[in-house]
């Protein structure tokens, strides 16, 4: 077996299982929150800048926007500026962005990029100090190669944007509904 192939199938085989494992860790099923699992006298969260362990520098801080978009689209509770106002503290962490390649043509070049990340997230009572919510979440997006293409139409713009998405409306479900 010529070297190339192996690398190929080492990389499709290792972009597989990490996809698996992610896609467990999870899962994107989600109900359409109706914030049940919330305390009932909680009408307020402060979303705090989630820190960034990943090499994207400022991707927390976009993620931090689709998270308070995705709050403020169910008006189940309303986003302050401070977290003295709040009932409610959502506070998280960028663990892992990565872009793999996943898909190859007949000459061994890229056709397929798969997009993953990974996020911490923790909702705490401000009022008890209790942790309400804990999880590790993770969204995955793939996404074709294009040449000469322009950057805020990218392909791989468009799938950080719905990786994002996805990811806050995971987040969003699980601790409304607290699971």
């Amino acid at each position: 077996m010529a070297s190339g192939t192996w690398i190929k199938r080492t990389r499709v085989g290792f972009a597989a299982m990490l996809s698996a494992l992610l896609m467990l860790a999870g899962c994107g099923y989600h109900f359409a929150s109706a914030g049940s699992g919330l305390p009932q006298d909680a009408k307020t969260i402060y979303v705090s800048r989630f820190s960034n362990a990943s090499r994207f520098t400022g991707f927390n801080d976009q993620f931090v926007r689709y998270m308070k978009d995705q709050i403020a689209e169910h008006k189940r509770l309303q986003i302050v500026d401070e977290p003295k106002q709040a009932d409610l503290l959502l506070t998280g962490q960028i663990l892992r962005v990565e872009t793999v390649p996943v898909g190859f043509n007949g000459v061994s070049e890229v056709s397929i990029y798969q997009q993953y990340m990974v996020v911490r997230a923790q909702l705490q009572d401000r009022h008890t100090d209790k942790v309400l919510w804990a999880n590790v979440l993770s969204s995955i997006n793939q996404f074709p190669t294009v040449s000469s293409t322009v950057i805020t139409t990218s392909p791989e713009f468009a799938s950080s944007t719905q990786m994002m998405t996805k990811m806050a409306q995971n987040i969003y479900s699980a601790m409304s509904e607290g699971f």
